[in-house]
């Protein structure tokens, strides 16, 4: 049977990085292990019959070879994509670049005084650790701010490690720890304390004010979910209006009905259909994000795991998420159900119809929760611009 293969999360793909580069010993998924790699199951019934799992970045590249259920990796290839790659070196590599060099990790643009700090260490090694959910800046603007910091310092260099962020304190520290010796090898160590103040050259604070941007001028995923004939597509074209009379900002429209006719035709009404619909909404939401832009997507997105995967993309992509559920009860979306779905689906017309055949999971990190019975248009939308309101992103 031919080895299958995976794209991995941004997360998971650090992982693996990391694993490949040398700087952590043993397999990915070794018990009591701080890395992991969590397999979609078809993917891992085909890993598991194979006996191994090819890992590819986001271009399709083999980059290692897992077996599987064992998870011992073999390196296939280094990625090559990506901004400041060169800047991605092994700890052999670094080891034979830089020893002898003071080793200070940074997760954080340098402030002033953490500069006047590492220059007292003399010749240093600043090693950025950028990986997934790790640095409070993007891993390119932290890259940018380290380079800036090293410009400023008698005699530094930098280095990129991918180190991700797993949500485990403990873990993350004994990660830490394990990452930056395999870097140092013998050299020392220097840790920064937290700052005490936000000072910071003035080239550096330009890359932070770039990398993060006021609220209201971030690009901007506005995702409205709920059942058909809730409402959400009539809040969100209402919304729209708002927005483009207050002359702004501009917006794309990114509505259920038109992507299925346009980004998505042909695909069918199965679940699994739906949720490669939704991802795609998602995915063109979030570059739109990445730019600056702001999108008002309004599928039904059913499924909880579908539109987490939608919240990574603009995570991903530096852009805000913003989750309205339009909380209009089955029993009122089926009195207007003008389509004639909800008769359709009850008569076994339509199989899996949300809220009847098939399930809503309802969300619990909704940013608003509105129900549209017996409210106008207007008076359920102060809802949703009360909610964008008090988050900063709009000023309506």
């Amino acid at each position: 049977m031919p080895v299958p293969q995976y794209a991995p999360t941004p997360r998971e793909l650090d992982d693996v990085e990391l694993v490949v580069s040398g700087a952590l010993p043993g397999p990915l998924n070794a018990p009591g292990s701080a890395l992991s790699l969590v397999l979609p199951s078809a993917v891992e019934a085909s890993a598991t019959e194979a006996g191994a799992v090819e890992i590819v970045d986001p271009e399709g590249l083999p980059i290692a070879r897992v077996t599987w259920p064992a998870g011992e990796v073999t390196g296939l290839s280094s990625p090559a994509y990506g901004p400041f790659r060169r800047l991605y070196l092994t700890p052999s590599q670094t080891r034979e670049a830089y020893a002898g060099r003071t080793v200070v990790p940074v997760t954080d643009a340098l402030t002033t005084a953490e500069i006047a700090e590492i220059a007292a260490l003399g010749p240093v090694l600043l090693l950025a650790l950028v990986g997934h959910g790790t640095p409070s800046l993007s891993p390119v603007a932290l890259l940018r701010a380290s380079l800036l910091a090293a410009d400023a310092l008698p005699d530094a260099a930098v280095v990129a490690v991918p180190l991700a962020s797993h949500d485990d304190p403990e873990a993350n520290h004994a990660l830490g720890v394990s990452v930056v010796a395999a870097y140092a090898g013998g050299d020392p160590v220097h840790a920064l304390a937290a700052p005490t103040s936000e000072d910071y050259p003035d080239e550096i604070a330009a890359v932070i004010d770039r990398d993060q941007p006021a609220p209201e001028e971030q690009g901007l995923v506005i995702f409205f979910t709920g059942l058909s004939g809730s409402g959400k597509s009539t809040l969100a074209r209402a919304l729209m209006d708002r927005i483009l009379e207050q002359g702004a900002r501009t917006v794309t429209s990114l509505d259920g009905d038109v992507v299925r006719r346009n980004l998505s035709a042909g695909l069918t009404f199965s679940k699994e259909d739906r949720e490669t619909n939704i991802r795609r909404i998602g995915w063109v939401a979030a570059e739109i994000s990445r730019h600056g832009g702001l999108a008002v997507c309004s599928p039904i997105a059913p499924f909880d795991s579908t539109r987490q995967d939608v919240r990574g993309y603009v995570d991903g992509a530096g852009g805000a998420f913003f989750l309205v559920h339009v909380a209009t009860p089955l029993e009122e979306c089926e009195r207007r159900d003008r389509k004639g779905l909800y008769a359709k689906a009850r008569a076994g017309e339509i199989p899996e119809f949300t809220g009847i055949s098939s399930p809503y999971e309802e969300p619990a990190d909704a940013d608003v929760r509105v129900d549209t019975t017996g409210r106008s248009i207007d008076e359920a939308l102060d809802d949703v611009i009360e909610g964008l309101r008090s988050a900063g992103y709009l000023s309506l």
